[in-house]
């Protein structure tokens, strides 16, 4: 058989060089992905313009993900919690820049991962109803 079906497991041993490849496939955007992030910071401070980028969206080369985050770096700040499966926001090594990553409900499979250029992330911020429910719940703590 000429050629081989690689199974999950075998996809780091393909990072690695382990299994044989005639040659490495590489889409290429790992610098245009760079370049947008950089014309979003930008924007960012310009106009206050947040951006996300859907990286399962963007076709991506075996181990380019992992290449881009890698440039990208790791900042400060973590956070972690679960709705309807775990979700991890971690800051990248360039302030206003943010890796979120969406789990399957047993943590393994990433079901979603997402650049988002901002001050805060979307899934930090408390929404306003939220805050105005929160203030009557309190009003009413208050006043009792």
């Amino acid at each position: 058989m000429p050629y081989e079906v690689l199974v999950p497991a075998d996809q780091v041993k393909l990072d690695r060089g382990e299994i044989g490849c005639a040659m490495r496939v590489d889409s290429g955007n790992v610098p245009l992905l760079l370049n947008e992030v950089r014309h979003a910071l930008e924007r960012l401070l310009a106009t206050g313009e947040a951006h996300t980028i859907d990286l399962r969206a963007i076709p991506l080369g075996p181990g380019e993900e992992d290449r881009l985050l890698g440039a990208l770096g790791r900042g400060e700040i973590r956070a972690t919690f679960d709705a309807m499966g775990p979700t991890e926001i971690q800051e990248c090594g360039y302030p206003g820049v943010w890796c979120t990553t969406h789990y399957n409900p047993g943590g393994t499979v990433v079901t979603g991962r997402f650049l988002e250029i901002t001050y805060v992330p979307a899934l930090l911020a408390s929404p306003a109803e939220d805050v105005r429910a929160a203030l009557e719940r309190l009003t009413a703590e208050l006043d009792a």
